[in-house]
């Protein structure tokens, strides 16, 4: 068996031009999104990833603007850059990229953000109306996994679904996505016990952990989806998953590339998040 590779790049692609009908429709109604992306620092992927936002915003129809602060910037500074951003009407989405200098508390800033205007779902409203299933902004990466999911016409119900990593960010909002479609869901982390087992037995794995090859082919369980989160730079500079690629392709059902996986999906769901920002704000469902 040689799985099936899911294609993020082809996904993606698909999923934008669907964005970019919608929003040509709300500029004919003199309706235009706006993605304002604060960056503290010179942080080299940091600036790359923004840039990365930007050119897909504009490539869709979106204005989108970079916010870049200096590096010594306070956090007061940061807070009163925020507050102009949630007040301008003009803006229709708002992202603070992290990591933040030690100066800044992250927690902070994401508090401060307007709800409304959160489109990485990160407001401590709005994730507390992820899990009461008010309509909310759903965070980027766990969106773009379970569209993944979607389009590979995965069938969740009753699925035993593994997913390693409880950061707020991925693994934590994921599973109760996934719990949503009615799978089983075992969240998996440094202290959990019986861990090969779990994975042996799962239907689907997801990880996102940041520790390259931390899943390998005898994890897997034969025709398993396995959706690799992981981005981390190997030693020769080249951006490593968290799975054993090569080695699992061969037993899985259907896998994930690292690139070219989840990270289109993930800057494709912040276009999207944006949009729905944009419509709400003008009571348009």
């Amino acid at each position: 068996m040689v799985a099936k590779i899911l294609d993020g790049k082809e996904i993606a692609k698909d999923y934008r031009a669907k964005l970019k009908e919608e929003v040509e429709r709300l500029k004919k109604q003199n309706i235009v999104p706006k993605l304002s992306v604060i960056l503290v620092g010179n942080d080299g992927a940091s600036q790359s990833y923004v840039n990365s936002k930007k050119k897909a915003a504009e490539k869709i129809g979106m204005i989108s603007e970079i916010v870049h602060m200096d590096e010594s910037s306070t956090e007061e500074e940061v807070l009163n850059e925020l507050e102009r951003l949630n007040h301008d009407d003009s803006v229709s989405g708002i992202l603070v990229q992290v990591p933040l200098p030690d100066q800044v508390s992250e927690a902070k800033i994401l508090e401060a953000i307007d709800p409304s205007k959160d489109v990485d779902g990160f407001n401590p409203i709005n994730i507390g109306r992820l899990y009461t299933g008010e309509r909310t902004f759903i965070p980027c990466t766990p969106l773009g996994i379970m569209e993944i999911l979607k389009h590979a016409d995965i069938d969740l119900k009753g699925k035993n679904v593994a997913v390693i990593g409880r950061s707020h960010i991925v693994g934590q909002p994921v599973s109760k996505l996934l719990t949503d479609q009615d799978a089983t869901v075992t969240l998996l982390h440094s202290k959990s016990q019986n861990t090969e087992e779990v994975l042996k037995n799962s239907d689907v794995i997801v990880s996102a952990v940041g520790r390259i090859h931390l899943v390998t082919k005898d994890l897997v369980k034969p025709g398993a989806v396995v959706i690799d989160v992981g981005n981390t730079p190997g030693e020769d500079g080249k951006l490593k998953g968290d799975v054993d690629f090569q080695s699992v392709k061969e037993i899985a059902g259907a896998i994930t590339p690292v690139p070219g996986g989840v990270g289109p999906l993930t800057i494709t769901m912040v276009l999207n998040n944006t949009l729905l920002a944009e419509k709400w704000k003008n009571g348009i469902e």
